[in-house]
């Protein structure tokens, strides 16, 4: 407990996993899909827009991951094969990374929607791993501090990943490419190579898998695993309250975090230079944003900071509808990224405050908080594509979102969360 190497470590797989969530998912790809996709696509018969396409891709990964999550989580626990999975899910998305070096344009769109969806798997199944491992390498009252530092490392190793591909992009004729689009893919190979090659580190030092019998039906006894920490839950009224207001808000949170950059080409006509000076404002201001929640917690309580960041993410969806400018956006995407980091953290740590103590079956607990993020993420994502769908404008989409902040709000209202002696 509490060792700095081992949580180093910990947070250094932060660090490998986020570039992908920010170079390919927020900064660079959708840029790079819209442009190569045309503004009409059919699939399967129905017809939509690439931007629709493209949010209902990230909804269907999550919900392929929500929907397997808790069956592995459980087989962890029971099995003791947190690492295991971990390095899975790593592999799977380091290798969906390269795959996409292959999607050049419409013919070949099923490779980018197919090599973006099993990315977006990779990273998504890593994390309840990852966040089981926190309550077993630090004790509660280091919880925030800890979180903190995970999401910290993770901004600030994407934003350098991300500055080096903006390097190879503006100067791609210094690299052998023609033009800065074909440069774009090289961003995806370079983030494979970080994610697997960095994660190696906690994966060699994290703790070890406990050994487990051999046993039958392994499958059912990782169900078995999940209904015990269900039962468990449903004793503790504190956590699930605060489990559906977390999937009320993070609906919001995870939908502004994966199309803001579409909103931006689409509705502002940002370059693709210009999505990545802007995610770079969003990271840069996200990693003050992390500490400094986890500051305002440590004074004023973990409720405190979350009912504030969900006033200004509320305000935010609402200025956000109205935004004209170019300059009016880069203003939001700062105060974007000063709840972005801190909204996750505390959550992750308020949700690990609010379990029962000394529990040894954290990723079966884990698992439901990964369940409602994904299942939530999959809401958000695809309330966006809907309202684009149905009334064809994605301000719309960015008003409808400040519903879900909303309702959290009045759902995290009687949650009582334990403040820790300094």
């Amino acid at each position: 407990m509490n060792n700095p190497r081992t949580i180093n470590a910990w947070a250094i797989f932060d660090w490998a996993n986020s570039a992908y969530a920010l170079v390919i998912t927020v900064a660079i790809f959708p840029g790079y899909f819209l442009t190569l996709t045309d503004d009409t696509v059919n699939v399967l018969g129905l017809r939509m827009s690439d931007s629709t396409l493209y949010a209902w891709s990230i909804a269907l990964a999550y919900l392929i991951i929500a929907a397997i999550s808790p069956i592995l989580s459980g087989i962890a626990d029971f099995g003791g094969r947190k690492k295991v999975f971990l390095r899975f899910f790593t592999t799977l998305g380091a290798l969906a990374c390269f795959s996409l070096l292959f999607f050049t344009g419409m013919p070949t769109l099923w490779v980018g929607v197919v090599g973006f969806i099993l990315a977006t798997i990779g990273f998504a199944g890593g994390i309840v791993f990852y966040n089981s491992f926190l309550p077993l390498i630090a004790t509660e009252d280091r919880y925030d501090d800890v979180s903190a530092k995970g999401f910290s490392y993770g901004f600030i190793g994407s934003v350098i990943l991300l500055v080096i591909n903006l390097i190879v992009i503006m100067n791609y004729g210094w690299f052998g490419f023609s033009d800065g689009l074909r440069a774009v893919p090289a961003a995806f190979v370079m983030v494979g190579l970080w994610w697997i090659g960095f994660a190696q580190i906690p994966l060699r030092r994290l703790p070890e898998d406990r050994p487990a019998k051999p046993v039958e039906n392994l499958l059912g006894k990782g169900y078995q695993e999940i209904r015990k920490a269900w039962h468990n839950l449903r004793a503790n009224p504190n956590a699930m309250r605060f489990l559906l207001a977390f999937f009320c808000y993070n609906a919001g949170v995870q939908a502004v975090l994966f199309l803001a950059a579409t909103f931006a080409e689409k509705e502002l006509h940002f370059s693709s230079t210009g999505l990545i000076f802007l995610v770079l404002i969003l990271q840069i201001v996200a990693i003050g944003g992390a500490w400094a929640s986890a500051k305002l917690s440590g004074r004023k309580g973990n409720k405190f900071s979350i009912v504030t960041m969900l006033l200004i993410w509320t305000v935010i969806c609402m200025v956000g509808y109205f935004v004209q400018t170019g300059l009016d956006f880069y203003l939001l995407a700062a105060g974007v990224g000063l709840v972005m980091g801190g909204i996750q953290s505390l959550s992750r740590s308020t949700y690990a405050k609010l379990l029962p103590e000394n529990t040894p079956d954290t990723a079966s607990y884990f698992s439901f908080y990964d369940v409602m993020d994904k299942v939530s993420t999959v809401v958000g994502t695809f309330t966006f594509g809907f309202v684009e769908q149905i009334t064809g404008g994605m301000r719309n989409s960015v008003m409808a979102l400040a519903v879900f902040f909303l309702l959290s709000l009045i759902v995290i209202s009687p949650v009582k969360i334990k403040r820790m002696a300094a």
